[in-house]
């Protein structure tokens, strides 16, 4: 693809903050880098909305002023779940999703990939909180556990929160090679060590599409 992409994020009442801030900082960093991404915020109204550990943001779109989408990112949150009754949100994802070139989740936003149709049928992960949420929906081909993102053709879901930022530096990888990823990773400082890791924890692998 030539020219810059288009990378949507869409936002929402009580959307979790680090489900969105953790893949933004990879994506508009490699933006910064490449000059080759434009990253935005959409949503149902350009009004300001408050996320769900307060913090208010104002989105850059409503949906009928935002730019085509050649990737998507949906966070998570505890909003997620009066989401998944919006039709103008699942309208406006599903039409999104039709001609991107990637579609990604973080957390329970994978809930509503299902349920605005880009996820039915493929491999996914979510948050531990909601494996089984996803199970029952009966949506999925197959909901994965311990792992921190999950890659199904152009579709790539991730765990809770932090697996964000690790699903958008594997795709800033597929977008620009390793290498460059490298480089995001570094200029981030990313280099997580948590003082209260639990060393019997299972989450630390990715599933790619076989």
């Amino acid at each position: 693809m030539n020219g810059v992409r288009q990378v949507a994020f869409l936002v929402f009442e009580h959307v979790e903050e680090l489900d969105l801030a953790g893949p933004w900082q990879v994506l508009t960093t490699a933006g910064l880098l490449s000059e080759a991404l434009s990253c935005y915020t959409v949503a149902e109204q350009s009004t300001p909305l408050h996320c769900a550990k307060g913090l208010v943001i104002v989105p850059d779109h409503d949906f009928t002023s935002t730019p085509k989408p050649d990737i998507l990112v949906v966070p998570g949150g505890r909003g997620v779940d009066a989401q998944l009754a919006n039709g103008k949100v699942l309208s406006w994802i599903a039409a999104s999703a039709r001609d991107g070139e990637w579609v990604t989740s973080v957390c329970s936003g994978a809930l509503l990939l299902l349920e605005a149709g880009p996820a039915r049928g493929r491999r996914i992960t979510t948050h531990w909180n909601r494996i089984e949420q996803a199970r029952k929906r009966g949506q999925a081909a197959e909901v994965i556990e311990n792992v921190r993102y999950v890659q199904d053709g152009n579709l790539v879901t991730s765990a809770g929160v932090s697996a964000g930022i690790d699903m958008a530096l594997w795709l800033t990888g597929q977008l620009f090679g390793p290498e460059f990823a490298r480089r995001v990773q570094h200029r981030m400082e990313y280099d997580p060590s948590p003082p209260y890791a639990d060393k019997n924890d299972p989450v630390s692998g990715n599933e790619h599409d076989r």
